[in-house]
Formats: C-alpha cells, structure tokens, sequence
C-alpha cells in the first residue's frame, strides 16, 4: 500500500506502540512519528516495580532492541508537548519546537489521581505511574523512610506495598471501603486478599480515609491524619487511589472531552483526523455490554492500537472488545477474571457458586444467569486458560458444562489437578449432581492446537 501521509502517535506506551508497529506491518511508506516525553523507548510498565527492588535494570524492560525502530523507520522523540494547534495540525513542544502532522493520534495515558489532600504535594508524597514516578520514588525512599503510607486499595497500590516492603520499609494501608479492592472484587475475594496483606506484617485499615498530608520543618512529610482523628507517622505516602486520563493540556480546547478524549468506535475525535486510544480515550459509550467507557487495561490498549492502525489505512471497523479478562498479582497470589464478575449483583438475577481452599490463599467463583449460562468467573491463586473461558463465555455455556469440563481449562495440571478436583466436588454437592468429569474434548484439542 502506497501512502505518504506523516502520523504523529503521543505517547509510547502499549496502545501507542502496537499502532505504529501495525501502520508499519500495513504500509511501506507513511510516516511515522511516536512522540514521549518520559521516556525514548518503550518499555514494559508493570517492570518498573522490579527495577526498584533491583531484580533488572531499567533498560531491560524493553521489549524491543534500540536497533527496532530505526530498522521499521518509526521515528521516536523525547520531548513534552505543551499545546497541539489543532487547525495548523502541528504540535508545540516544551522546548520551542514544532512539529506538523497529517493525523493525530492521542495516547497519552494516565496519571495517578489527587483529591486536593492538604498536604499532597510535600517531599515524599508520590504516585506511580511513570518512569519519572520510580526515579522520584527511588529518591524519596533513599534514606530515613522507616513508615510508609499507602492511600488506596488497588493494584497499583499492592505493587508500591511490595516494593516499599521489600527495602524493610513498614507499610500501613488506607482503605476507604469495607475490604480490599471492594469496588471491584467480590466481598469473600476481597477477604482473602485482606488476610494476605495482613499475613505479609501490613497494617490494612478499612472504612478509613486520608484527612491531611502533615509537613515536617523542611517541607517533608513527617505523618497523615485520618478521618477518625488518627495520627500516624511516616517519611513517605503513595497516593494511589487510582487514575486518571492524563489530557490536562489538551482541555480548554475546540478537542471534546469529559474524564477522558471522547471517541466513538471508530477512535475518531470531534476533530477530523485527530483519534484517541488507550486510557485516554473514553468512548460516548461503552464499546460492549458490561464495559466502561474509559478501558484502562494493556490488553485493551494493545487492541486499541491494533484497531486504529487498521482503520488508518483501510476500510475502518468499530472496535469489537470481545469478552473481558484481566490479570493481577496480589502480592504472590495471582488474579484471574473472565467475563462479568461484579462487586455486588444483589440487584441482579444471578446465580454465584464459590469455592475457596483450606489455605485460604486459592479461590474460584463462577457467576451464572437464572438459565445457568456462565457470566463470569474469579479465580485467585492458581492459573486457568484464557482460551477455555473466552470460548465458553462466547458459546452460552451452562455452568455445568463449565465445571465438568474444568480439567481443560488447567494451566499445569501437576500444580493444580487438586484445585479442580476440589472445585468439581464442591459444584456436585452444591448441586446434588453426578457430574459426568471430562478428561478430553473438542475443546482441548483446540488449544492443543493453539499451544
């Protein structure tokens, strides 16, 4: 395909990348642009809590040799952009530079979120988002942090624990709902990955919120005040009560947005030839049932990028996102979730089957409707196959069929084999059934295929 048109993509991360790595697959000759201002090359941002502990060093977060680019004539630049002259198509940088396009994409990401605590912006009050977040992190925990806060129960703030933990530094939780993650998880999951925290010597205070950031003599934080009139000390403060679409600069301009850079299915902004993907972007709505309007996952970014890349050169398509899935670590407790699994469905017609192991560290729920169609499902502490739920959630499948075809579903069957089986028993008991237990099927076949 022939096609000279110049595309500037802000921002480096996964959805930005894997849209220009795709415009190239697609074209031998547009031009391509990728613009950040954190960091020259892409990188691997779930590392950067490895980095910190000392298990790898920056540069090896790149998934790609320096020689890549350069190679696939994607041109990279480190700089800021402070304004985008919309109707000149040309960027303003920091530094005085400018830059024309042809079409522009906006990925410019997240950044954590501040509430206007008194005291937010003293030494040692952070969040973690960026390269630039870890550099200031490794200088704020340098020296003479015994204490640590953590505002937030969330994944980014599971990460800053384990890090902050792991220099022996004591890390006291602040959690404004009744469990951990409770806005998310479940309340029994929420429980189990409460116990874990407190088993790993951290202190988790529920139904609590930050009040005041408090400033020692040199403008450093020296403790926080909690909305029950506690005072606890501490040299440092993770605000990581989430995030936000980073799009300060772009607001206050003819660009429509609300949290994030509104699009539609197609990415298209208001503004011809100016797209949006990733966490910025927030769809007028949402892309799927079940789904939010703004999708801060890797997976959705990288299918953002995929989508608009494809849309940029051919025929455009609407974004499809397909079943939901995401993954986390809790500490060393792994998260998996297919599907819809909702805090709460006690509004909803649902059917909820739970299962947790004598360690309380291993769980499994699945969410079925009032016909016994798989919705969902939670899993804690052991690994299953992606492919096996997103071909059952796809096909209607009962949450019969589910569990009596579960072994095919088992990531490593010398590990977990007693997990299934312990799973299997519970659903038959549960039920009163005789579950007729496969061991081999179509289904397997087709991820041995696969794998």
């Amino acid at each position: 395909m022939s096609n000279s048109k110049h595309i500037v993509i802000l921002g480096n991360g996964i959805a930005g990348i894997t849209c220009a790595r795709n415009l190239r697959k697609q074209s031998d000759s547009v031009k391509i642009t990728v613009i950040s201002g954190e960091s020259k090359y892409f990188f691997s941002r779930t590392a950067l809590m490895y980095v910190f502990m000392g298990h790898m060093k920056f540069e090896h977060t790149q998934p790609y040799e320096n020689w890549f680019w350069e190679k696939n004539r994607i041109d990279l630049k480190e700089g800021w952009v402070e304004k985008v002259d919309f109707q000149g198509k040309e960027l303003h940088f920091q530094s005085g530079e400018k830059l024309a396009y042809d079409q522009l994409v906006l990925a410019t990401g997240s950044q954590p979120n501040k509430f206007g605590w008194a005291g937010q912006d003293l030494k040692g009050v952070q969040g973690l988002y960026s390269k630039q977040d870890l550099e200031l992190m490794e200088q704020n925990t340098a020296s003479g942090v015994k204490n640590a806060v953590i505002v937030g129960g969330g994944l980014i703030g599971i990460e800053m624990a384990e890090m902050l933990a792991y220099k022996g530094i004591s890390v006291t939780f602040l959690v404004r709902e009744t469990g951990f993650w409770r806005n998310i998880l479940p309340e029994e999951e929420s429980e189990l990955v409460g116990r874990h925290i407190q088993d790993h010597h951290m202190n988790l205070k529920l139904q609590t919120e930050l009040e005041e950031i408090i400033s020692d003599e040199s403008g450093r934080v020296r403790a926080i005040r909690t909305n029950k009139g506690e005072e606890i000390p501490c040299q440092f403060v993770g605000l990581t009560a989430g995030v936000t679409p980073r799009i300060d600069f772009l607001k206050n301009t003819e660009l429509q947005t609300n949290r994030g850079i509104l699009v539609d299915s197609f990415f298209k902004t208001n503004i011809p030839d100016v797209f949006a993907i990733g966490d910025c972007a927030e769809f007028h709505e949402p892309p799927a049932p079940g789904r939010n309007k703004i999708q801060q996952v890797w997976y959705t970014g990288r299918m953002h990028g995929e989508t608009l890349a494809h849309n940029l050169l051919n025929e455009p398509v609407p974004y499809k996102p397909g079943v939901w899935f995401n993954s986390a670590k809790f500490l060393d407790i792994e998260y998996q979730t297919y599907g819809f699994v909702p805090s709460d469905w006690s509004d909803q017609d649902y059917n909820s089957f739970y299962w947790e192991h004598d360690s309380g560290k291993v769980s499994f729920r699945m969410l079925t409707n009032v016909e016994n169609v798989l919705i969902g499902v939670n899993n804690f502490g052991f690994r299953l196959r992606h492919e096996f739920f997103d071909h059952a959630i796809r096909e209607k499948w009962t949450g019969t069929r589910v569990i009596e075809n579960l072994e095919q579903a088992n990531f490593d069957p010398e590990f977990f084999a007693p997990y299934i089986r312990g799973i299997q028993g519970a659903y038959a008991k549960e039920k009163g059934l005789n579950l007729k237990l496969k061991k081999r099927s179509f289904i397997q076949k087709l991820f041995s295929a696969k794998l």
